[in-house]
Formats: structure tokens, C-alpha cells, sequence
């Protein structure tokens, strides 16, 4: 079998990783000319984590990686509404862990040229066509001004992102992504260690929300740690600001969305003031479709379900999505029925939590602690019940497979010979 994956990203090049373990000819094509580790933060949640160990990377994790031991929710006075333990702390056998988005990139991307060789990984390749011919796929890809070249494979995966070509060439119409009428403004920066170094922190409600967590320590002797933070606010125009991971803006927006907003345990406004590059995005889904799979061609990670980053699932469920294709390709079923079970099997799951992620997702508890004592409390107790602050976590875990049995006690997906 040869597989052909469209994107170089964390979808794609886990896919290249769990093909190649179960002995899967695979070829990487990215449009993109050159790979560099931009972007800030993300979190891999355990469930994934599991994934990535039983491909050999837990040294390379650790190494790039910050463990979550924490996740806290306060209001915007600095009051602790709900807290939890995560990762090891919480029961599961794997650890959760905070990246760098673009060093998680370069550290799949040095395994996939070592395991499967360079040569199988193409830089400068934007798809611009496809077709089934003679039981194989057919895929055009444009290489420089004018030229175009085809590749062949029993299987094309879309991980290409929100803007996915593979996903246009079946949705022509879906047009631009779903906007939601917030902006996040984001960056990494170095900040004193906080809350024993290790937790993840939300803080506000709907409307306005900071989002912090350590991504990497500074390794100077500063005492400081490499932090990834988040301003998210609403907007009142209709029209999103440009899609660009590379564009930077100043500090005045988010510190403007701040405000007062205190904490005992980091100063808000002075992380922002001494942050040297913030980026702005429009914060954008898309909506659920009701197909990924079609002949031999499906859609994983963005390109699938692309979704708010409410909860700290994209790149976790990206990542599920790969291993479990790679299990059902080589199961003994023909292609298509693989494709096709796939599809049946995380789809609904996948488009449940976009919408979810919608109404706040685990975090919907902020929004009540702010309706009800918008001018702080003495006791959270006196302003949600402990079966409201028990019930959206256990909920969106439900959702999200994010359970200690339901990861620690699974069979794998990817057993190899």
C-alpha cells in the first residue's frame, strides 16, 4: 500500500509516523516551501501523548515539552472557581504536555526524515487537483511557476488544515471559515514560575478570558519558565482580522481587554508589556459536515473538524485521528470500507465537540461564576453548587475520551508485528 498525506503539520506528520511503524509506504507533500517552528502554544492532552510513547517519542516529548500537573478556572478578580489535577496527577499513565506549537512540529518532522528518509518528505508541493483512475488516486501537485507533477497512491489523507484543499475539492462551496466574533491576541514570553510551575490557568468568562500556561523552562538561571498566553475578547465586526500565523500586532488590544484584571500569583499586565511579539487571530471553526471519506480519500485533524481551541483538543484530536485511521488501514478490510469506518467512527464524536467548544466547552462554569457574582465572591460555594462545578469537566471529558480508564485500559490502536 502507499499512502499519500497531504500536509506537514501535527495531523500529517503523525499520520507519515504510524503509517511507516505498521510498514505503510507513505509520502508527505506540503505546500508550504520551507518548515520553521512558528506559532505558540498548544497542549497535548495524555489520550495523545499515549500515541506519540507508543511511536517512540517520550525522550523527544520530554525534551521539548512542559508536563501539566493543573488546570485552575478564575474569575476575572482572581478568584479560584474550579481546579484540577491533570496528566499523571490526575491518574493517567501518560503525562498531559505543553509545546511550543512550531518545536512539537520540528521534533515530528526530524523523526519522519530519519524513520522514512527525507526524500519522502516534499517541501513546495500545493495540491491542485484530484482524481481516482484505475482503482489508485491521482494527485496534481504544483512545484514551481507553471509546472505541475502527479502522484499516485492507494490512499490520499487531507491533514492540510482549516483551509484544506483536500476538503475544498469535496466542499467547493463552504467558503470561508465559520468566524466567531472574537480575537485572540497570543504569544510567548518568559514570566516568574507560577503556581508551583506547572498549571495550565483561564481566567474570565465568555466575552473576555486569559488563557497561561508554560510551554518550556528558560534554562538561564533566570528561575523563569517560557509561558504561552492568550487575550481573547469579543468584537463587534463581522469581519475577522487576516488568518496569519505571522502577523504581529501591538500591545495596546490586549492590554486594553485586561484592564485591572489582577492575580496574587502573575502580574497580567506587566506579562504583556515586557512580551516582545504578540500575534492576532480571528478566533474561527467550521462547521460539522456529514462526510470525510470518500473512495479512497479522507480528512483528519483541521482539515476534518476544524475547531475552537476550547479545551486543548485540536492537536490531540489530530493526533487520535491518525492512529486510528492507521488501525482500521490495516485490519484486513479493503480500503474503502477503512475509510468508511473510520468516518463512522470519529466523525460524530469529532463534530459533538466543535460544537461544544461553541458554548465554552469544560470552561462553561466561568460564564456562570460571572453572571451570578459579577462583582466577585467570598465563597464559590455560595454561587455554584458542587455538582454545577463537578458537571461541565465530567461532560466535555465524556465527550473528548478524556477519562484515566478510558485511556490507561484501552487495547492500542497501532500494534505492530
Amino acid at each position: 500500500m502507499q499512502v499519500i498525506v497531504v500536509g506537514a503539520g501535527i495531523a500529517g506528520l503523525n499520520m507519515a509516523l504510524s503509517l511507516h511503524q505498521m510498514g505503510i509506504q507513505v509520502r508527505v507533500y506540503e505546500s508550504v516551501a520551507r518548515l520553521a517552528p512558528l506559532g505558540v502554544g498548544i497542549n497535548i492532552q495524555p489520550s495523545a501523548v499515549r500515541e506519540l510513547d507508543e511511536l517512540g517519542l517520550a525522550d523527544a516529548m520530554a525534551a521539548t515539552g512542559h508536563p501539566i500537573r493543573g488546570l485552575h478556572y478564575y474569575n476575572r478578580h482572581g478568584q479560584l472557581v474550579w481546579g484540577e489535577k491533570r496528566g499523571l496527577e490526575a491518574g493517567f499513565n501518560w503525562p498531559q504536555f505543553a509545546f511550543h506549537r512550531g518545536r512539537l512540529q520540528m521534533m515530528l518532522l526530524e523523526a519522519v526524515r530519519a524513520r522514512i528518509g527525507g526524500e519522502n518528505v516534499l517541501l513546495g508541493h500545493r495540491l491542485t487537483g484530484l482524481h481516482e483512475e484505475a482503482g489508485q488516486v491521482v494527485a496534481r501537485f504544483a512545484v514551481a511557476a507553471g509546472e505541475q507533477i502527479e502522484a499516485r497512491g492507494d490512499v490520499l489523507v487531507g491533514a492540510d488544515g482549516i483551509h484544506s484543499a483536500v476538503r475544498r475539492h469535496f466542499y467547493p462551496n463552504e467558503g470561508a471559515p465559520h468566524f466567531n466574533k472574537q480575537v485572540l491576541w497570543r504569544a510567548a514570553t518568559p514570566v516568574p514560575v507560577f503556581l508551583e510551575g506547572g498549571t495550565m490557568v483561564v481566567c474570565g468568562h465568555f466575552a473576555r478570558r486569559v488563557v497561561i500556561y508554560p510551554i518550556a523552562p528558560m534554562n538561564d538561571g533566570s528561575g523563569r519558565v517560557l509561558t504561552n498566553w492568550i487575550v481573547q475578547t469579543n468584537v463587534a465586526s463581522d469581519l475577522p482580522p487576516p488568518e496569519d500565523w505571522n502577523r504581529k500586532v501591538g500591545k495596546d488590544g490586549p492590554l486594553a481587554a485586561v484592564g485591572d484584571w489582577q492575580t496574587e500569583w502573575l502580574d497580567l499586565r506587566g506579562m504583556i508589556e515586557g512580551t516582545e511579539e504578540i500575534m492576532e487571530f480571528p478566533l474561527v471553526d467550521r462547521d460539522p459536515v456529514q462526510r470525510w471519506s470518500f473512495g479512497r480519500v479522507t480528512l483528519i485533524g483541521d482539515a476534518a473538524h476544524p475547531m475552537q481551541p476550547t479545551g486543548s483538543q485540536a492537536g490531540t484530536q489530530a493526533i487520535i485521528d491518525g492512529r486510528l485511521l492507521t488501525q482500521l488501514l490495516t485490519d484486513g478490510c479493503n480500503v474503502e470500507d477503512a475509510l468508511l469506518r473510520y468516518d463512522a467512527l470519529r466523525r460524530p464524536q469529532m463534530n459533538d465537540v466543535t460544537l461544544i467548544n461553541r458554548s465554552f466547552g469544560p470552561e462553561a462554569a466561568l460564564q456562570l461564576a460571572e453572571d451570578r457574582a459579577p462583582d466577585g465572591f467570598a465563597h464559590i460555594e455560595d454561587v455554584l453548587t458542587r455538582e454545577e462545578l463537578e458537571r461541565f469537566p465530567r461532560e466535555f471529558r465524556a465527550a473528548t475520551g478524556l477519562d484515566p480508564s478510558m485511556v490507561n485500559d484501552r487495547p492500542s490502536f497501532v500494534v505492530p508485528a
